[in-house]
């Protein structure tokens, strides 16, 4: 009952990206979703290897930052400690998305960082997206190499032969940067086809949005401790 509202959440968005083929494949498993608990240090994540299409909210897992089990009937994500990590060193951050979504991942074959193209993408995802170098899945090799991208403060990030992180304030945030990242991976790609230089946004724009953004970051690192001291 505590923790309906959590599941329910991460089911809702793990479906939809499942159906929606930001997973990779709608029978398999991969990618993964999680959400902050609230004055809590705990998360409501998706189990390990259920099929998504097949999950109710109960089966969503509750776990504490050490991976303890608080409830649930299965075992999370094998990635859960990757989720905590973003949410042990980025206070900002209350949903942590991790897809296979199709173009993202192209440019995680070629370890192609993504630069700041549009307006949103500086303001929503980050003034670069980096590239997050490989390591298997789970281990801890890929947690520390995630851990050490997140000083950047953006939103999003390719994982080499891997795919994609997506961060946000929200659960809803994060769900749609991940579709923010995609529509700018697949335009990316297409624009280096043609062979002709690419143009990011002027340097002046993207420093005045990531002001923007470090501002909007600020206040949910207040609202995230104003929550645990009061919970």
């Amino acid at each position: 009952m505590k923790y309906d509202a959590y599941k329910k959440d991460v089911l809702a968005c793990t479906q939809w990206l499942s159906e929606h083929g930001y997973f990779g494949a709608l029978r398999g498993t991969g990618g993964n979703v999680s959400v902050r608990i609230a004055g809590e240090q705990a998360v409501a994540v998706t189990p390990s290897t259920l099929p998504y299409r097949d999950l109710t909210y109960t089966d969503i897992c509750i776990v504490d930052f050490d991976l303890q089990p608080i409830e649930g009937d299965y075992p999370p994500s094998v990635e859960t400690g990757m989720h905590i990590a973003v949410y042990r060193n980025r206070l900002d951050i209350n949903a942590v998305v991790h897809t296979h979504q199709l173009k993202a991942s192209v440019l995680s074959l070629i370890a192609e960082p993504l630069p700041a193209l549009y307006d949103e993408v500086a303001l929503h995802l980050g003034d670069k997206i980096d590239v997050v170098p490989y390591a298997l899945s789970g281990t801890p090799e890929l947690l520390e190499n995630v851990t050490a991208n997140l000083g950047n403060n953006c939103h999003s990030y390719i994982m080499q032969n891997h795919g994609a992180l997506n961060l946000g304030e929200t659960l809803e945030k994060a769900w749609l940067n991940v579709e923010l990242l995609e529509k700018t991976a697949e335009t990316y790609i297409a624009a280096l086809s043609t062979g002709r230089e690419v143009k990011p946004l002027p340097a002046d724009i993207v420093d005045l949005l990531v002001i923007i953004r470090k501002d909007a970051q600020d206040k949910a690192i207040a609202k995230n401790r104003e929550r645990s001291e009061t919970l």
